[in-house]
């Protein structure tokens, strides 16, 4: 069974922590007059996201264009993680090896049936009563050629339902595969719903500091203005210039996260990590966590989950390897028929064949079936003991998500207070700067503050859905039908 995933990427945290940082104009350095006039490739919620970085464009690395016109769902980028990623294709062949051990297993109900054809040339010493020697007989036979063909065949007609406990358990077995590959799935799926949330909430970060950026560009040329018409120092336009020299910083770090982002999500989705994608960023509905039973959810997390599926399945093989071990105490009937022809020339005349019945009953084997039958049933105990603690497990992982996804919950609901009173607290700075009431620095912490706020409100969207998605995979219905 895997670890529980980690329900956010630290690369987004990354980005809010390095807005908050980036947008606090506080540098050591005098910088030079810097400005970005127009900011390319904004990014709209709900239009394909497109972030463009500073650089020229011959500086830039070309990407693999994405089909014109498309944009990337999620439910697509699930179905096509399904299929190209190599982890499902695997556990597809780890199924097709289970059904072929099956196969396997069935065999011994079938007899064997073989073709047999030989040449031998010997001479063997013939052990002659001493009465039959002195009639002048020869004790030497041979040498003489040995010709033979024929068709030979056995069944195992009883053998203490070994050949049963086998097929048991090889049936078990790919009960098993096939409950890893349901895993495999689910793993997949929410390996795509963190790496395209991921990729959504730093192209929205991303969004974020460029709208930093532009009010910064505003804050230099109020500040400009405002020491033409000297009502300010020199310094207020040096601070200025250093928060817009500095968000412009950051927007080359966010733009760096989106391409990391889109890099995970492509290698998600078992794409080359270098294909362009454009992606919908709407925002999905938020689903209040008081409306989901909690104690329905731990219940079905116990039936439906994989992983306790294929541990039920460990379990029937171990109870199928026990009768295979108790087997071994009884006697294997065999028959056994043979025909053919054996003669001296290349083409034999004499008919040769052969019907009977075998009997095997092992008496002694220093101990080694009983060894085995305790070992078999030791695996039973282990298996069974896997599978409560896994049960265990299991409900503690839908616990802790469902904590989490009320956390997020709050987190967004606060978030949207924390945004408003942010952008009010600095429309107030900015009238005040402008009337000579308020001071740069004033006016730079208000601004420091709403960029942390957006930045956290972004990143609290969208780790409600990845806390949604980690909720739904440890309750086992992430793919409910094929489609999350």
């Amino acid at each position: 069974m895997n670890d529980n995933r980690s329900w956010s990427y630290g690369w987004v945290w990354s980005a809010i922590a390095l807005i908050g940082v980036g947008v606090s104009g506080f540098a050591s350095a005098t910088p030079s007059d810097i400005t970005r006039a127009e900011i390319q490739g904004g990014i709209g919620v709900g239009e394909p996201a497109t972030v463009t970085s500073g650089m020229s464009a011959q500086q830039q690395r070309p990407e693999s264009p994405a089909p014109a016109g498309k944009i990337l769902d999620l439910e697509s980028a699930v179905r096509i993680a399904l299929d190209q990623n190599p982890l499902n294709r695997a556990a597809r062949e780890g199924i097709a090896v289970a059904k072929e051990a099956v196969g396997e297993a069935r065999a011994p109900f079938y007899p064997d049936l073989a073709l047999n054809a030989g040449y031998s040339r010997w001479e063997r010493h013939a052990f002659l009563p001493s009465a039959i020697g002195r009639l002048g007989i020869p004790s030497m036979i041979g040498p003489t050629n040995d010709w033979f063909s024929g068709l030979a065949t056995r069944y195992t007609l009883f053998d203490f339902g070994q050949r049963r406990a086998e097929l048991k358990a090889a049936q078990a077995r790919e009960g098993v595969a096939k409950e890893e590959a349901a895993r495999v799935r689910q793993d997949i799926a929410l390996e795509v719903h963190q790496a395209y949330f991921g990729l959504v909430a730093a192209l929205e970060t991303a969004r974020v500091v460029q709208e930093s950026l532009r009010r910064a560009e505003g804050h230099l040329r109020l500040a400009r203005l405002q020491k033409e018409a000297g009502a300010v120092p020199q310094v207020d336009v040096v601070r200025a210039q250093v928060e817009v020299a500095d968000a412009g910083l950051t927007l080359a770090r966010a733009e760096s996260l989106v391409r990391i982002g889109r890099g995970g999500l492509n290698t998600a989705m078992g794409l080359p990590v270098e294909t362009r994608l454009d992606i919908d960023t709407h925002i999905r509905e938020l689903t209040r966590p008081d409306d989901i039973n909690l104690t329905e959810a731990l219940n079905k997390a116990v039936e439906v989950r994989p992983e306790i599926r294929a541990a039920e399945q460990r379990i029937a093989a171990s109870r199928s390897g026990v009768s295979a071990a108790k087997s071994a105490f009884g006697p294997k009937l065999r028959g056994e028929a043979r025909f053919g022809w054996q003669d001296t020339t290349f083409f034999p005349n004499d008919k040769d064949w052969l019907v009977g019945l075998s009997l095997d009953l092992p008496l002694f084997d220093g101990f080694s079936r009983k060894h085995k039958l305790a070992k078999a049933k030791a695996e039973v105990s282990k298996e069974e003991a896997d599978s409560a603690h896994l049960a265990q497990t299991v409900r503690q992982e839908v616990w802790t998500a469902y904590s989490r996804l009320k956390e997020s919950f709050a987190v967004v609901a606060s978030t949207e207070a924390l945004v408003r009173d942010a952008q009010e607290s600095l429309r107030l700075a900015n009238e005040r700067y402008k009337v000579g009431a308020g001071t740069i620095t004033e006016l730079l912490d208000t601004e420091t503050a709403l960029a942390r706020a957006e930045a956290t409100r972004v990143g609290a969207q969208w780790d409600y859905q990845i806390a949604r998605a980690v909720l739904k995979r440890s309750v086992g219905d992430l793919l409910a039908d094929g489609t999350p």
